[in-house]
């Protein structure tokens, strides 16, 4: 019998399309286009401690099949979230994927701890900050400092924990596998990959912040690629993402490792993308009465 159900650490979806962060907001504006109620899940904007204005403008620019963004993680704060837009959220069915980051690990702590409530099925942990008690570095390149992050926040965290993996690394598969050493029930691959765009007249970088993160169907190669072998690294759950545009990227995830899988870039220029990808994907698995499941990891190698 054909199926989309998915279940991710224990956290059952009802399909495995989910936008991802940063690329949706809160839900409230795309609702308007259609009911995200049909979505499998979203994952919030990143949440901080405090209000973030962001990085100068500008801070989006286009490039050859992609985006690159330098947002710098602009967001209300993790409190008027809580306050102003979770409310609404309960009201939706669909699972709610709360994103969150910060500048020291105490601040992580203290983020998952305030968003250990009800109306929040998972949260998610973006590592690719810059760890302001460590030169700068983010904390998700090195294997160690991903698996002392984890641990430090697997206690504060009552709902089920993924780890958001930054590809700007020397081996992904030894991130995944110090994520899963560090108590993570799940992780989500790939994040943006570090880039810049030129202005060849001015001389300059089109950026205010000069590089940013690489988004969109040129990295979808870098992200197949890396969901493979975090696949065959860790036994947790794996939720992909990277220029995932069309029903059949997302097949092509799942055979590749990924449990199910997140839409970025394309909700930017198509408001409707998650929505369209996800009516093909139904058509698809009725026409073909077949589980979804039953495709992850099957890649013939």
């Amino acid at each position: 019998m054909s199926n989309l159900k998915v279940n991710i650490a224990g956290v059952d979806f009802k399909n495995p399309i989910i936008p991802a962060s940063g690329t949706f907001g809160f839900g409230r504006e795309y609702n308007e286009f259609y009911p995200i109620a049909e979505l499998g899940g979203f994952s919030t904007k990143g949440l901080t401690l405090v209000e973030r204005d962001g990085n100068a403008n500008p801070r989006i620019a286009e490039s050859p099949m992609g985006m690159l963004n330098s947002v710098g993680l602009q967001n209300p704060g993790v409190d008027y979230f809580l306050k102003n837009y979770l409310p609404w959220l309960k009201t939706i069915d669909t699972k709610i994927i709360a994103n969150v980051a910060g500048s020291t690990v105490e601040d992580y702590i203290s983020i998952c701890d305030k968003v250990s409530v009800d109306g929040v099925d998972m949260v998610e942990l973006n590592i690719s900050c810059p760890n302001v008690k460590a030169g700068g570095a983010a904390l998700g390149i090195d294997p160690k400092n991903v698996e002392m992050i984890t641990r430090a926040v697997r206690d504060a965290c009552k709902k089920q924990l993924m780890i958001k993996l930054t590809p700007n690394v020397a081996n992904i598969a030894d991130n995944a596998r110090a994520a899963e050493a560090g108590g993570a029930d799940a992780i989500s691959l790939i994040n943006t990959v570090g880039g810049m765009v030129v202005n060849y007249k001015t001389r300059r970088p089109v950026l205010a912040n000069i590089m940013g993160g690489v988004s969109g169907a040129a990295i979808k190669p870098i992200a197949l690629k890396m969901v493979w072998q975090c696949y065959n690294a860790v036994n947790i759950p794996i939720i992909g993402l990277g220029g995932i545009t069309s029903y059949t990227d997302v097949l092509e995830f799942m055979i590749c490792g990924a449990s199910a899988v997140q839409i970025g870039a394309a909700n930017i220029y198509d408001p409707m993308a998650s929505y369209n990808i996800l009516k093909d994907l139904e058509r698809y698995v009725a026409e073909n009465n077949i589980d979804i499941n039953e495709l992850v990891g099957t890649l013939k190698v």
